[in-house]
């Protein structure tokens, strides 16, 4: 089996599972540009990254109508490339950070979509695991908002390991729920990786992040 059909044969698959107003975001963070081009072939077009310097290659040889976005941790020296190739930031969790988006977008001249990622490890909270905590969501979620550069589209998080999913996902929800009260159009929740995306839709992700079930072990 070629490669295109062992992509097609999963792609298809996974596609199945899902409702028709659930965007998928194939991950490709470490696979080669010639698995993305397959997968735009297949008709494709969210695709996620993780590391500046991969989306950027990347997203500069793909075509235009490619909708980028990008998860990883935010380091502010990248800003500036994240910005410019990333049509989506996932992993938005500090205000300084919001504060040079918006500058770099302004620049650009683009109002760069971010989602707000909250950290829904229950407590004692990982100190490992990025996000904000839930009781701050709508002060940074308003302070953010303001930014001219910034347009807050809603909230994403990622499943606590070795537990329970649906707790979690739960309380993303009701985050989620919170932050509309505030900013009415921030309605998206990016939930869910290969392993329990299925309970994230459940509990309402509009955004699925799946790379292993289509693309395989990295």
């Amino acid at each position: 089996m070629s490669r295109r059909e062992e992509i097609a044969v999963a792609l298809n698959a996974t596609r199945a599972l899902l409702p028709e107003n659930v965007t998928l975001i194939v991950v490709t963070k470490t696979f080669p540009v010639s698995d993305v081009e397959i997968l735009y072939q297949l008709g494709e077009r969210n695709f996620g990254e993780n590391r500046d310097s991969e989306g950027f290659s990347k997203a500069e040889v793909l075509p235009d109508d490619v909708i980028w976005h990008f998860q990883g941790g935010i380091q502010s020296n990248k800003l500036r490339s994240i910005v410019a190739w990333s049509d989506y930031i996932h992993s938005l969790d500090d205000l300084r950070h919001a504060e040079k988006i918006s500058t770099i977008a302004q620049e650009l001249g683009k109002k760069q979509k971010c989602f707000i990622q909250i950290n829904l490890d229950t407590a004692p909270l990982n100190t490992d695991r990025s996000g904000i905590k839930p009781p701050e969501l709508l002060g940074f979620a308003l302070a953010a908002s303001e930014l001219p550069g910034v347009e807050i589209v809603g909230v994403m998080g990622v499943g606590p390991i070795n537990q329970d999913p649906h707790p979690a996902f739960h309380e993303l929800h009701r985050c989620s729920q919170l932050l509309q009260e505030q900013i009415p159009t921030a309605g998206f929740i990016s939930a869910g990786m290969s392993g329990d995306f299925q309970i994230a839709i459940e509990c309402g992700a509009t955004h699925v992040r799946l790379g292993s079930s289509i693309l395989g072990s990295r």
